[in-house]
């Protein structure tokens, strides 16, 4: 079971050094560090990150051994303000595009659960798909409006084309390639996300009916 961040080093040639191990150890199957939305169902070239994860997918797919890939989506402390979505101080919700387009999202300790659950089971699909939540900005407005008692509207940046074009130039007056997550390659996560192009269209939470799922309005009220 890999949990690896990083750049092409790491999700591409130290996961193929784990995988090489675990096919000479015997190991019965690979978890690869798939956490994320579902980047096979997005274009090459839209996601730096996550055409690394698809990279290392195709060298995991040609190895003589079983694997799985967990998919949960964005994590859901990105909800807490790690990520431009809810504005508190000026209590919007900030979207692109599309303010009815649901995202993705599950929290770590819940991805770790499964996960478990999942290196435990004896079969297993290729790919897994979780998440704790499904919400919208629309929704978020409306959950965040309850948990304060304050009006929460909603903040519509621009459209995907001009999210597009901020991208490019981001990453070419700022491009820090060293760097796992710098500004344009958030910018990427929000494109992939509020484009639909990455989102579940089925999940997998009930396959291990013993486990429970922490939703958004639980992050939130906590927060």
């Amino acid at each position: 079971m890999s949990a690896l961040s990083g750049l092409r080093e790491v999700i591409v040639e130290a996961q193929t050094r784990l995988l090489e191990a675990a096919v000479s150890a015997g190991a019965p199957r690979f978890i690869p560090s798939d956490f994320a939305i579902d980047f096979t169902t997005l274009p090459p070239g839209s996601n730096r990150n996550l055409d690394l994860r698809r990279e290392f997918k195709e060298r995991v797919d040609r190895a003589p051994i079983a694997a799985t890939s967990i998919m949960n989506g964005a994590f859901a402390d990105m909800l807490t303000g790690v990520a431009p979505i809810i504005l508190f101080k000026r209590r919007r919700i900030l979207y692109w595009q599309d303010a009815d387009q649901r995202m993705d999202f599950t929290t770590k300790d819940d991805v770790a659960a499964y996960t478990a659950a999942a290196a435990l089971d004896p079969s297993t699909p290729r790919i897994l798909r979780i998440a704790g939540d499904q919400v919208s900005a629309r929704e978020l407005a409306a959950l965040m409006t309850d948990i304060t008692g304050e009006r929460f509207r909603l903040f519509r940046a621009g459209g995907l084309g001009l999210l597009g074009v901020l991208i490019k130039v981001a990453r070419t007056v700022a491009p820090q390639p060293d760097e796992i997550y710098p500004p344009w390659q958030g910018m990427q996560y929000m494109y992939n996300m509020y484009s639909g192009l990455g989102a579940f269209r089925s999940l997998d939470n009930g396959r291990y009916p013993e486990l429970r799922w922490t939703n958004a309005r639980d992050v939130l009220t906590r927060h």
